[in-house]
């Protein structure tokens, strides 16, 4: 199954999020990115695969959520980096640790759209989309390269959590300790 595009569904309710998972699984042919508890006590379901799948999958968990809907999302002909950052199976190697960029969003889910337009805007590794988990219900996104290109990356991605007024704070440093990266290596 091609993964183009992602859909997500954030609830309320733990335990309505089980039954919304379900219903996105067996409504259409996705795949599971992510399903788990966010901070506040919200639940967050993510799943990948072709555009109409994603869109019916989105469309049957948000239907049974009942009152506990926050957000769904569908975001079409996604870059193909950002499916791994999410996952967390990026391994970057330490010749591959240049700059240092970061996007912070009060939203989880908005980071996946703000991670999307970085990528897509400049020549940077996405090797983390986080969604929530100990960080208060936010996001984030970073990312490595050449400096300009990392500029242009967190430019990209903050133009569209400022839009959506969810955007907490950037950074881009140049030249950064070998540490930063430690939890990649």
């Amino acid at each position: 199954m091609a993964l183009e595009a992602i859909g997500l569904v954030e609830v309320s309710s733990i335990a309505r999020g089980h039954e919304v998972e379900d219903a996105m699984l067996k409504t259409a042919a996705v795949t599971l990115l992510v399903a788990r508890t966010i901070c506040s006590g919200k639940y967050i379901i993510v799943v990948g695969g072709d555009v109409e799948a994603v869109k019916s999958g989105v469309e049957a968990g948000a239907a049974i959520a009942e009152g506990t809907l926050i957000e769904q999302r569908v975001i079409p002909r996604v870059h193909p980096g950002v499916f791994p950052a999410i996952s967390g199976s990026v391994e970057l190697r330490p010749e591959e640790t240049r700059a240092l960029g970061v996007v912070e969003t009060f939203s989880a889910s908005s980071i996946i759209d703000c991670a999307d337009a970085a990528v897509k805007a400049a020549d940077v590794i996405l090797f983390r989309v986080h969604l929530a988990m100990a960080v208060g219900g936010k996001g984030f996104f970073s990312c490595t390269g050449d400096v300009a290109a990392v500029r242009a990356a967190v430019e990209a991605g903050a133009r569209i959590a400022a839009e959506d007024g969810i955007l907490v704070g950037t950074a881009v440093i140049p030249a950064p300790r070998p540490e930063l990266f430690q939890e990649y290596i």
